[in-house]
């Protein structure tokens, strides 16, 4: 089993990671989210989170990972011990909760379950839309045959429109499942980013438009 245990404590790592070797597994440690983040896509059958991450919280790592289509079961390893922090951990993508103080042999035992899970059906990575391709792996958006440059949050929100394809999708879904905001900012980031979307992936009105508007619901992404 490979497991990559991502832990700010280097007292709780260091004993998790000991003993998963002398167990014969391999182990790897990151010592904060974002380190966690970029190490977990090397392949790992799970992983151990802490909820209290330094530089990306535990809640968003796991975000990101299932928003990037990496699969590997989570188990959440944390001081929040409360009902509503086991749900938390769950609904943002997380396998399996245990609490701090642990016995080394309950972990084992929840991450060889983890293990032994059947592997989901492989997720898409690859979208398609018109002429318009994303590949969520690679982090790359083509259209027409020639690269796309979005930054980090347009990247994002074509995601997710290209997700919901043919749907219309919105306002409140774009701010939930793009910018994590569970209120109305009572901005116009939305419109903003739309805007700059469109421009960027019509190549400036060279090719043809894929983000309508509906007035009054949001927005679709379709051919036309």
């Amino acid at each position: 089993m490979k497991v990559l245990v991502i832990e700010d404590d280097a007292e709780t790592g260091a004993y998790i990671l000991r003993g998963l070797r002398e167990h014969g597994h391999s182990a790897d440690h990151a010592a904060d989210g974002l380190d966690g983040l970029f190490l977990a896509s090397g392949g790992y059958d799970v992983l151990v989170v802490d909820r209290m991450l330094p530089s990306l919280d535990g809640l968003e790592l796991v975000r990101r990972l299932r928003g990037m289509a990496i699969q590997a079961p989570v188990l959440f390893l944390t001081a929040l011990r409360g009902v509503g922090d086991r749900i938390q951990g769950l609904e943002a993508g997380g396998d399996d909760y245990l609490v701090k103080p642990f016995a080394f042999a309950e972990l084992l035992a929840r991450l060889n379950a983890l293990a032994r899970r059947p592997p989901l059906t492989q997720p898409l990575t690859q979208m398609r839309v018109a002429d318009l391709e994303l590949d969520l792996l690679k982090r790359t958006v083509i259209r027409g045959g020639e690269r796309v440059d979005l930054q980090q949050r347009e990247f994002r929100l074509l995601q997710f429109l290209m997700q919901h394809a043919e749907r219309v999708v919105t306002r409140t879904m774009l701010l939930e499942g793009v910018w994590d905001f569970h209120f109305d900012p009572k901005t116009n980031i939305v419109e903003t980013h739309i805007s700059r979307l469109r421009g960027k992936i019509s190549r400036s009105g060279r090719d043809p438009e894929l983000i309508h508007t509906i007035r009054g619901a949001g927005y679709v992404l379709r051919a036309a």
